[in-house]
């Protein structure tokens, strides 16, 4: 099959941009891949891309660059939603780049990855090709504008794929979608080779993520704090970058843990880091997958986490690979941390546990799961559409009843007021008028039948300029007799 992926900037970084070309690379194993990406800003991009994908860039923003100079550069994007929030870095060119690939893509699978670029796929691409939308986000990330465009424009996909099953049972609750397949698939995790799992005798936490409010790292550093009070050799180590870094620094400076706890800065691959610790924590208020624990769980590192919505409960099972702990709650994180601190063994025993866990995002798994989808897919077509149309005809009929209601009620109101029932004497009687000019023309067309050929016009109701359909071939003659041309 020919697939093709749509980013919004391949040549960046992000949780996105990785799954995408993990999962692209994958497929690309039986299939080919193609990666759109709606921008591009440099030359190279941040992530490697495997050689077997092709990569199309729309609108090149690059210093020089043509695209910079076109007038649709300088207006606001009208396909892309206002709701979703990159509107602003999507402008007229983009959008009609994005329409001109998809209406002229003969791929067989066309496959969104953020809301917005779903809505283009949705719009544009062919009705033969499958038309799925990702989510990376979470169904109440959304802001109420943008579900209920995503309500609209979603009904016209073939499906809508989540990375966690809590999320699909929201959307199907949520934002019903008739003929419209919700399916949770998880992302791929590759193995980092190179990468020898940690020996879980280290004194050293780690945690990664976007120095940025959701992550709370304000709340993990506050619960170290209790930590560091009662196992003074430990030390915790944050990697990552991010607009919080500086109020982040002065919390731990504020706490005396400024030789305790470090913020690292970004590293890639993370799993290098993750193997030299012994325990890696996760304070999150949200999280829609939870990347970072299962990289923390190939390295062989029990996880703590939040409980929080979506991902971590679908990764970590309690006491097993990893702890939970309610949202927010710094004491029961420090509580987590010391519970496993002086218990090395068992953070052994769950930290391989953790390692064979991660096996089930590993790419084979995840890409036979999409395998099956497109299958699934493509042998439900029929029924799916049939689905669709027999839920528009029942909202039709639905909408005709109240509009029944409506009128009666006001009939009934405003009836015996002279003004309106003299209009609608006026609209009875040029009702009347069109029923009895249909019964002369049914009347006239039934009496021409006889032995020659059936006339009727196309369409019902049609008017006087319709053209006539006939029964007999070009030059018979349409009199009584043989028929036979003169």
């Amino acid at each position: 099959m020919r697939i093709v992926f749509l980013l919004h900037n391949a040549y960046a970084i992000g949780g996105t941009v990785r799954t995408t070309l993990n999962l692209a690379a994958a497929l690309a194993e039986r299939h080919d891949v193609e990666v759109v990406s709606m921008r591009r800003h440099r030359d190279e991009p941040r992530f490697a891309v495997d050689p077997r994908i092709g990569l199309v860039p729309l609108v090149d923003l690059r210093e020089g660059s043509a695209d910079l100079a076109d007038p649709a550069q300088a207006l606001p994007a009208a396909d892309f939603p206002s709701s979703d929030k990159r509107h602003k870095q999507y402008s007229r060119l983009t959008d009609l780049r994005a329409r001109e690939y998809l209406e002229n893509c003969d791929a067989d699978v066309v496959i969104g990855t953020r809301p917005g670029i779903n809505v283009y796929v949705a719009r544009f691409a062919r009705r033969r090709a499958l038309r799925i939308g990702q989510e990376h986000l979470r169904h109440d990330a959304h802001s109420k504008p943008l579900r209920t465009t995503l309500a609209r424009h979603y009904r016209a996909l073939d499906a809508v794929v989540t990375t966690t099953e809590a999320d699909a049972k929201v959307y199907r609750k949520r934002m019903p979608m008739p003929g419209v397949r919700v399916a949770a698939v998880p992302n791929i995790v590759p193995a980092v080779p190179d990468v020898t799992p940690s020996s879980g005798t280290t004194k050293v936490i780690a945690a990664a993520g976007r120095l940025v409010r959701g992550k709370r790292f304000d709340l993990l550093i506050e619960a170290f704090a209790a930590v560091a009070a009662k196992e003074p050799d430990w030390e915790l180590r944050i990697y990552g970058g991010g607009p919080k870094r500086e109020s982040l620094q002065s919390l731990i400076d504020g706490l005396g843990l400024a030789d305790r706890a470090r913020i690292m800065g970004p590293r890639t691959p993370i799993e290098t880091e993750f193997a030299r610790s012994s325990l890696v924590v996760s304070a999150s208020d949200a999280e829609s997958f939870g990347m970072t624990l299962v990289e923390a769980m190939r390295c062989g590192v029990p996880v703590i986490s939040t409980d929080c919505p979506l991902g971590p409960s679908e990764i970590i099972t309690e006491g097993v690979n990893g702890r939970l702990v309610p949202v927010g709650d710094a004491r029961a994180l420090a509580d987590a941390m010391l519970d496993l601190i002086p218990a090395e063994s068992r953070r052994r025993e769950m930290g391989q546990a953790a390692r064979e866990s991660a096996h089930r995002f590993d790419p084979e798994p995840i890409m036979a799961h999409y395998e099956t989808l497109f299958e699934e897919l493509r042998s439900t077509r029929r029924r799916r559409a049939m689905e669709r149309a027999r839920v528009r005809a029942a909202r039709w009929k639905r909408r005709m009843r109240r509009r029944v209601r409506t009128a009666r009620r006001r009939v009934r109101e405003w009836g015996g007021r002279s003004g309106l029932v003299e209009v609608l004497g006026l609209r009875l009687a040029s009702q009347g008028r069109r029923g009895e000019q249909g019964e002369q023309g049914k009347q006239a067309n039934d009496a021409g039948r006889g032995s020659g050929p059936r006339t009727d016009l196309e369409g019902a109701g049609a008017g006087a300029g319709a053209r006539p359909r006939t029964g007999a071939r070009p030059g018979a003659r349409s009199g009584s007799g043989s028929g036979s041309v003169k």
